[in-house]
């Protein structure tokens, strides 16, 4: 890549750290993943010697916006980032907009065959990022979350993990999730998920119909009654029994990877 322009002069402090409004995309997968889909959102470029011969691109798209962007020591990144494990690159940016979820815009999701992946209390923000990384190399669009009390969302710490996939997928929040899951229905097959409780995996998919919506719970507590109670159906990864289960992340990358063979 070229070598970068001469940083534009709009003045910033180095080590400022951005507003409540935004956040801080780190390391260089997610920041290219960032300039490449939705640029606009980009407010600030930091970066340190390492990534010179690399962000040229990058900057040139800062300066054609006026926006400012500073190679700075690394010790000053790190408080930039808020993190060590920035990957010598942080751009401050506005956050990706979450859109409500809508039952009815789902039947058009439906007539094109997609499937959906629910989160109903996924916590760590780190599962979070690895199954938004799992789904965009897969090529599935849209992530549902709930408004669990212990769901995480979007953060800087999921976009990091995500090495760039939550910029190409839609996250959408469904608020009242039981709710939303009966008038799903319609258009999808909702399918639970529960560790030994249900018909084997590979079994549920191959039921013909609707495409599917697979809900995927809590990492300690799975998923409520009440979710479980609004599925059609509940499938399980059989595994050989030496260990009690699988990651969340791992769980979600088996599950991710049988949703989307139809569509490959």
């Amino acid at each position: 890549m070229a070598r970068p322009p001469a940083p534009h002069k709009k003045p910033t402090a180095p080590h400022a750290r951005p507003r409540d409004d935004s956040e801080r995309i780190t390391g260089l997968p997610a920041v290219k993943a960032l300039f490449e889909h939705d640029p606009r959102r980009a407010e600030r470029l930091f970066y340190d010697d390492r990534m010179k011969p690399l962000i040229g691109g990058f900057c040139s798209l800062m300066a054609q916006q006026h926006k400012p962007y500073r190679l700075v020591p690394t010790d000053e990144l790190t408080k930039i980032a808020g993190t060590q494990l920035h990957g010598g690159i942080v751009v401050v940016a506005k956050p990706k907009p979450i859109a409500l979820f809508d039952p009815a815009e789902a039947k058009l999701w439906a007539k094109s065959g997609a499937p959906l992946l629910i989160l109903d209390g996924i916590g760590n923000p780190h599962n979070l990022g690895a199954i938004a990384r799992t789904m965009a190399f897969f090529g599935l669009e849209r992530l549902v979350i709930s408004d669990h009390p212990g769901q995480a969302a979007p953060s800087e710490a999921s976009f990091r993990v995500s090495e760039g996939g939550l910029e190409w997928i839609e996250v959408i929040r469904a608020p009242r999730l039981v709710a939303g899951l009966r008038r799903l229905r319609d258009s999808y097959r909702i399918v639970g998920t529960a560790l030994g409780a249900g018909r084997p995996l590979t079994e549920v998919l191959a039921a013909p119909g609707k495409p599917i919506a697979m809900i995927l719970g809590n990492e300690e507590e799975g998923l409520s009654p009440a979710t479980l109670a609004a599925c059609d159906d509940i499938a399980t990864i059989p595994g050989s029994g030496r260990v009690q289960s699988l990651n969340v992340a791992a769980t979600a990358a088996i599950l991710i990877h049988e949703l989307a063979k139809p569509r490959r």
